[in-house]
Protein backbone atom coordinates (compact mmCIF):
# COMPACT_ATOMS: atom_id res chain seq x y z
CA UNK A 1 0.00 0.00 0.00
CA UNK A 2 1.21 3.62 -0.73
CA UNK A 3 1.96 5.43 2.28
CA UNK A 4 2.41 9.28 1.64
CA UNK A 5 6.10 10.13 2.76
CA UNK A 6 6.37 12.64 5.52
CA UNK A 7 6.82 16.17 4.18
CA UNK A 8 8.81 19.08 5.97
CA UNK A 9 9.47 18.71 9.42
CA UNK A 10 8.11 14.81 9.34
CA UNK A 11 4.33 16.46 9.18
CA UNK A 12 1.66 14.67 6.95
CA UNK A 13 0.89 16.34 3.86
CA UNK A 14 -2.40 19.08 5.03
CA UNK A 15 -5.39 17.03 3.91
CA UNK A 16 -8.88 19.70 3.78
CA UNK A 17 -11.23 16.75 4.50
CA UNK A 18 -9.53 15.71 7.42
CA UNK A 19 -11.40 16.16 10.88
CA UNK A 20 -8.63 16.19 13.10
CA UNK A 21 -6.50 19.08 11.14
CA UNK A 22 -6.24 22.69 12.99
CA UNK A 23 -8.99 23.67 14.92
CA UNK A 24 -12.15 25.83 12.84
CA UNK A 25 -12.98 29.16 12.40
CA UNK A 26 -14.45 30.74 15.37
CA UNK A 27 -18.34 30.51 15.29
CA UNK A 28 -20.22 34.03 14.13
CA UNK A 29 -22.35 35.13 15.90
CA UNK A 30 -25.90 36.12 14.45
CA UNK A 31 -26.11 39.93 13.48
CA UNK A 32 -29.74 39.92 14.59
CA UNK A 33 -29.73 41.18 17.53
CA UNK A 34 -26.89 44.20 15.96
CA UNK A 35 -29.73 44.99 13.52
CA UNK A 36 -32.23 44.86 15.62
CA UNK A 37 -30.69 48.03 17.93
CA UNK A 38 -29.93 49.84 14.76
CA UNK A 39 -33.10 49.88 13.91
CA UNK A 40 -34.36 51.04 17.36
CA UNK A 41 -31.97 53.79 16.73
CA UNK A 42 -32.90 55.10 13.60
CA UNK A 43 -36.67 54.85 14.63
CA UNK A 44 -36.16 56.45 17.57
CA UNK A 45 -34.20 59.36 15.41
CA UNK A 46 -36.61 59.52 13.13
CA UNK A 47 -39.34 60.20 15.52
CA UNK A 48 -37.20 63.19 17.15
CA UNK A 49 -36.47 64.39 14.04
CA UNK A 50 -40.52 64.85 12.96
CA UNK A 51 -40.94 66.09 16.53
CA UNK A 52 -38.39 68.66 16.05
CA UNK A 53 -39.24 69.97 12.87
CA UNK A 54 -42.40 70.08 13.76
CA UNK A 55 -41.81 72.39 16.61
CA UNK A 56 -40.34 74.75 14.32
CA UNK A 57 -43.80 75.19 12.44
CA UNK A 58 -46.54 77.50 14.23
CA UNK A 59 -48.87 77.14 16.48
CA UNK A 60 -51.98 74.78 15.90
CA UNK A 61 -55.21 76.97 15.26
CA UNK A 62 -57.35 77.26 18.41
CA UNK A 63 -59.96 74.58 18.64
CA UNK A 64 -63.06 77.86 18.93
CA UNK A 65 -63.81 81.26 18.89
CA UNK A 66 -64.37 83.77 21.21
CA UNK A 67 -67.77 83.90 22.31
CA UNK A 68 -68.99 86.91 20.65
CA UNK A 69 -67.36 86.55 17.07
CA UNK A 70 -69.10 90.01 16.04
CA UNK A 71 -66.92 91.72 18.88
CA UNK A 72 -63.45 90.10 19.01
CA UNK A 73 -63.82 90.60 14.69
CA UNK A 74 -62.88 94.44 15.26
CA UNK A 75 -66.07 95.67 15.03
CA UNK A 76 -66.62 98.67 16.98
CA UNK A 77 -69.44 98.90 19.72
CA UNK A 78 -71.74 102.14 19.85
CA UNK A 79 -70.75 102.56 23.58
CA UNK A 80 -66.72 102.11 22.82
CA UNK A 81 -64.48 104.10 25.07
CA UNK A 82 -60.98 104.42 24.43
CA UNK A 83 -59.52 103.71 27.61
CA UNK A 84 -55.43 104.86 28.34
CA UNK A 85 -53.19 101.85 27.03
CA UNK A 86 -51.52 99.74 30.35
CA UNK A 87 -48.63 97.75 30.20
CA UNK A 88 -47.18 96.61 26.92
CA UNK A 89 -47.13 93.28 26.20
CA UNK A 90 -43.81 91.10 26.59
CA UNK A 91 -41.24 91.57 23.50
CA UNK A 92 -40.50 87.69 23.97
CA UNK A 93 -44.12 86.51 22.58
CA UNK A 94 -47.54 88.06 21.89
CA UNK A 95 -48.69 84.21 21.83
CA UNK A 96 -52.21 84.15 23.82
CA UNK A 97 -50.42 80.60 25.58
CA UNK A 98 -48.21 83.11 27.56
CA UNK A 99 -51.22 85.40 28.48
CA UNK A 100 -51.53 86.65 32.17
CA UNK A 101 -54.06 88.15 34.43
CA UNK A 102 -54.16 91.58 33.84
CA UNK A 103 -52.90 91.95 30.25
CA UNK A 104 -54.80 92.48 26.98
CA UNK A 105 -55.33 90.66 23.67
CA UNK A 106 -56.56 91.53 20.31
CA UNK A 107 -57.84 89.44 17.40
CA UNK A 108 -55.72 89.34 14.35
CA UNK A 109 -58.35 86.81 12.67
CA UNK A 110 -60.52 87.21 9.33
CA UNK A 111 -64.36 88.25 10.60
CA UNK A 112 -66.39 85.48 11.08
CA UNK A 113 -63.31 82.99 10.84
CA UNK A 114 -61.03 81.14 13.77
CA UNK A 115 -59.83 83.67 15.95
CA UNK A 116 -55.82 84.80 15.91
CA UNK A 117 -55.49 85.74 19.27
CA UNK A 118 -51.83 88.36 19.67
CA UNK A 119 -50.98 90.00 23.23
CA UNK A 120 -51.24 93.38 22.89
CA UNK A 121 -52.22 96.97 24.79
CA UNK A 122 -55.35 97.96 26.17
CA UNK A 123 -56.49 99.75 23.68
CA UNK A 124 -60.05 100.00 22.03
CA UNK A 125 -61.12 96.71 20.40
CA UNK A 126 -59.09 94.51 22.83
CA UNK A 127 -59.93 92.23 25.58
CA UNK A 128 -58.43 92.42 29.03
CA UNK A 129 -57.85 88.98 30.85
CA UNK A 130 -59.61 89.14 33.65
CA UNK A 131 -59.11 84.83 34.48
CA UNK A 132 -56.55 82.57 33.19
CA UNK A 133 -57.26 78.65 33.98
CA UNK A 134 -54.31 76.27 32.93
CA UNK A 135 -55.54 72.23 33.05
CA UNK A 136 -57.60 69.88 30.42
CA UNK A 137 -60.62 71.70 28.95
CA UNK A 138 -62.92 69.87 26.57
CA UNK A 139 -64.21 72.43 24.09
CA UNK A 140 -66.68 75.61 24.33
CA UNK A 141 -68.57 74.60 27.26
CA UNK A 142 -66.27 73.71 29.44
CA UNK A 143 -64.88 77.28 28.74
CA UNK A 144 -68.15 78.78 29.38
CA UNK A 145 -68.37 76.79 32.65
CA UNK A 146 -65.01 77.90 33.99
CA UNK A 147 -65.73 81.30 32.50
CA UNK A 148 -69.44 81.79 34.81
CA UNK A 149 -67.44 82.16 37.72
CA UNK A 150 -65.39 85.01 36.52
CA UNK A 151 -67.14 88.05 37.47
CA UNK A 152 -67.58 90.81 34.24
CA UNK A 153 -66.54 88.32 31.61
CA UNK A 154 -67.66 88.86 28.33
CA UNK A 155 -65.88 86.57 26.02
CA UNK A 156 -64.12 83.44 26.38
CA UNK A 157 -61.54 81.62 24.52
CA UNK A 158 -59.90 78.42 25.28
CA UNK A 159 -56.51 76.30 23.45
CA UNK A 160 -57.54 72.61 23.08
CA UNK A 161 -53.94 71.04 21.92
CA UNK A 162 -53.55 66.53 22.24
CA UNK A 163 -51.21 67.55 25.42
CA UNK A 164 -53.70 68.50 28.37
CA UNK A 165 -50.98 69.96 29.69
CA UNK A 166 -50.59 72.84 27.22
CA UNK A 167 -54.64 73.49 27.71
CA UNK A 168 -55.99 76.65 28.77
CA UNK A 169 -59.05 79.33 29.13
CA UNK A 170 -59.16 82.60 28.94
CA UNK A 171 -61.55 85.12 30.56
CA UNK A 172 -62.25 88.02 28.81
CA UNK A 173 -63.80 91.46 28.98
CA UNK A 174 -64.21 93.57 26.12
CA UNK A 175 -62.78 97.12 26.51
Amino acid sequence: MYQPTPTYGGQPPYRPDDPYGEDPAPGRRGRGPLIAVLAVVLVVVAVAGVFWFRGGQSDPAPAAAPSSPAAVAGEPSADAVEPAPSAAAPESSADPRFAKVGQCVRNDGAAGGKPKLLISGCTAKSYEVLSRIDGPTSGERDAETKCDKVEGYTNWYFFDSELDTLDFVLCLKQR
